[in-house]
């Protein structure tokens, strides 16, 4: 199968996952985006994961791997999501959850790909 169906069929399941996911943690919030920072921070720690065994263990092949970082992965985390709730916050002059929100989704993605490669490293996948 051509690359960009892979591709293409990772982003379709990753569009739709985020979706689900999203929604089931923002339900019951209404201000703060917990949704997005739940699937950014989820998706980072699974990229970091797929990424270090992949690269020191060679876990999945190219393809599995292009399916699951770019496709899976790239249309489940969103950056455009983050940015336009952002703005969002920001024209509703929330500025301590526009703050939160910026400082909160950097912090906590880089974290979750930090703790996906010391999880590799400890469990002796590197």
């Amino acid at each position: 199968m051509s690359l960009w169906l892979i591709i293409g069929l990772g982003g379709f399941i990753g569009a739709i996952l985020r979706y689900w996911i999203s929604g089931w943690i923002q339900s019951g919030f209404v201000t703060f985006p917990f949704g997005t920072l739940g699937v950014n921070f989820f998706g980072c720690l699974l990229l970091a994961l797929i990424m270090y065994t992949s690269e020191y263990r060679g876990f999945v092949g190219m393809e599995t791997r292009a399916f699951l970082t770019i496709g899976v992965l790239g249309s489940f985390t969103t950056m455009s999501t983050f940015s336009f709730e952002s703005i969002e916050l920001l024209e509703q002059n929330q500025y301590i959850l526009f703050g939160l929100n910026l400082v909160g989704t950097v912090t906590i993605c880089l974290l979750a790909v930090y703790l996906g490669k010391v999880l590799v490293t400890i469990t002796g996948l590197k």
